[in-house]
Order: C-alpha cells, then structure tokens, then sequence
C-alpha cells in the first residue's frame, strides 16, 4: 500500500513570502491568484480567518522588478485624497508589498455589466486627472521626455516589423523614424510638470462609489509614472487597447478635459493625436514583445484596435509626415499578419 504523495519542496521564493506574511500577521491567511499584467510581477488576493482581505504584490528583484516606485508614488496619490491602496507592510530588498484591496469592480467590468455608467465612470476619471494635474508633482519622477518617447515609440520596429517575419526596418530607418517622432513630441506635446501614470485604462481603474470626490476612483498600477504632458494618462483612458468605448464617449471625455483645465483645444487637440500615436506604435511593439519573447500570446488580439487608434491620431494634419513613415514601414496587423506573429510566439512562461 503506498503511502501519500510527497509534499513538492518549498522554493526559496515562497518561504520568502511565507516569512514576510507571518511578520505582518498574515500567515494563516487564504491565499488565491489575481489576474496579472504584462509584467513580471504577481499578485495573490489573501484573505484572513476573519474575513479580512489584502494583496500581496511579488515583485522579485531577480527578474527585473522594484516595488520602489509603486510604494513612494502610492503614498504620494494617497497625500492627495486619492484611492491609491495602503500599503500595510513592505519589504523592498524582497520585493513583496502587502496592499490594502479595493475590490473587483474595475471599470472595464463594471461599465460591461452596466453600460449605463459608462459615461459616469470616465467623468470621474477624466475629472481626476484634471484635478491631479493641478497639484505639485512628487520630486523623485523621471521625465518622459522626447528623446525617451521616440525610442519607445521605435519598439514598433524593433519588435512588431520583424514578428511579421518579413522586411525589417535599417539602422537608418530606424534612427530616422525615432528623430521624427521626437520632434513631433518635442514641438506638439513638450515636456510639462504633470505626473502621468502611464497605464490609466479601464483594466487598472476601480470603481468605489461609496467614497466621496476623487477618491471614487480607484488607482492601481502607476509604478512606472513619469512627468509628461497633460494628455498622455487621457490617451491611454480613451485610445484603450483592451476595450472599445461607446461612440462619441471619447470625443465628449476629451471635450470634457480641455473645459475643466482651461487648455486651448487646439495646442491640445495636436498634442492628444501625437502622444497617441506614440504610444500606440510602442504598445504594438509591446504586445509583439510579449508574444515573442515572453510566450503570451493573448495580446495578439488586441493589436488591431491598437493599429486602429494609431491610424486614427496620424490623420491629424501635424502628423502627417510620420503618418507617412508608418505607412511605408509598417504593414497592418490583418488576419495574416497575426497569424505570422502567433507562429511565432515564444513558449509559454513556466508558472
């Protein structure tokens, strides 16, 4: 009769957390896998004896992560009334962060289940963001400054051009697609004292209509805010890679934006359709990335309503000598073309 199977060894990183959860009083706490993002961070739901609940974050320096930034913008957000999550313990040379959890209801769901507060819900962000804008910016952000932007933007090349398993782009065309895209940064979206969270989009926004002002809305993954213009966090809230908004939405939440700064609609108007595309031909080469390198091809998916965003913001007028680079350089993700990135996807990560 053969006896119980053997208990797989705990790994080094688990007796870490093990450790770090019993310090903070955790220990016997339930612990359950939350969906992650594109990085190599983790996050387990805990959920106590009593029924109290947080959120482990495992961030492990040996692959490339530092809860850092997260934990000193958080309490920065949190100084300014905002739905940041507590940070209840922490231990940054082991990259673990226990959080306060604001719950499931992220926009994205919550405007799914009920698409009539939908318009409700990006008020509320839109409205926050103008409101954050005019506070002082912690002193410690890098600037996402044009140079930076432009090589970002080049991920495109580096990553989504060659997926296509076809033409790859020259050192000269690379380096003078990333001068273009610098310049249109450097002239129509310089470089202004506003703290951007970088991925303010429906997947990392929650919805706490029990709390009062901005603090409605809830705040998550911002680790990697910088200081950039006023319309960068407004792009990725209305050029979503994830979901599709109702018509008109994004035109009334822009409209809503200039009216509530004060910004001159225009100078506005040019910066938005820049910073679009800038972002959006980085998130194409992300995404490439992702299913490349990394083995996830689920953000394969999404790449044409990436490519529909871009080809939007490169009809502004201003845009339009990038708007030619792109179309020269980059061919659409079609049917075919995704297909060719899926084959050649990396295998998937090992859990």
């Amino acid at each position: 009769m053969s006896g119980p199977a053997p208990t797989a060894p705990e790994t080094p990183r688990a007796a870490l957390i093990d450790r770090f959860l019993a310090r903070a009083g955790w220990a016997d706490a339930r612990r359950a896998a939350l969906a992650g993002d594109a990085s190599n961070r983790r996050y387990l739901r805990l959920t106590g004896p009593g029924g109290a609940r947080a959120v482990l974050m495992d961030a492990a320096p040996e692959r490339g992560e530092d809860v850092g930034p997260f934990a000193r913008f958080a309490r920065h957000l949190r100084a300014q009334g905002l739905s940041a999550p507590a940070i209840l313990a922490e231990d940054h040379e082991a990259g673990l962060l226990l959080l306060e959890d604001l719950g499931d209801a992220l926009f994205a769901r919550v405007a799914a289940a009920q698409p009539e507060l939908e318009e409700t819900l990006y008020s509320a962000a839109v409205d926050m963001l103008a409101w954050l804008h005019r506070q002082p910016p912690p002193p410690d952000l890098p600037a996402y400054d044009p140079a930076t932007m432009a090589e970002r933007a080049a991920l495109a090349l580096d990553w989504y051009l060659p997926g296509l398993g076809g033409h790859q782009a020259s050192p000269q065309e690379r380096t003078d697609f990333a001068a273009r895209v610098a310049a249109l940064c450097a002239r129509l979206a310089p470089l202004a004292p506003v703290p951007a969270l970088r991925d303010f989009h429906a997947e990392n926004l929650l919805w706490l209509p029990e709390r009062q002002g901005h603090a409605r809305v809830g705040l998550l993954d911002f680790q990697d805010a910088e200081l950039a213009h006023p319309a960068y966090d407004l792009v990725s809230l209305l050029e979503d890679a994830r979901r599709d908004l109702r018509k008109g939405l994004a035109v009334r939440m822009l409209q809503r934006y200039v009216e509530t700064s004060g910004s001159g609609p225009e100078a506005f108007g040019a910066a938005f359709a820049c910073l679009g595309a800038q972002r959006n031909l980085r998130i194409l080469g992300v995404f490439a990335r992702l299913a490349l390198r990394d083995g996830k091809p689920g953000y394969i998916r999404m790449m044409p309503r990436v490519w529909n965003h871009l080809l939007g913001d490169l009809a502004h007028p201003e845009l339009a000598p990038l708007a030619k680079q792109v179309r020269r350089l980059l061919p659409a993700p079609s049917d075919e073309n995704l297909q060719r990135i899926a084959a050649r996807c990396a295998p998937p990560p090992t859990p």
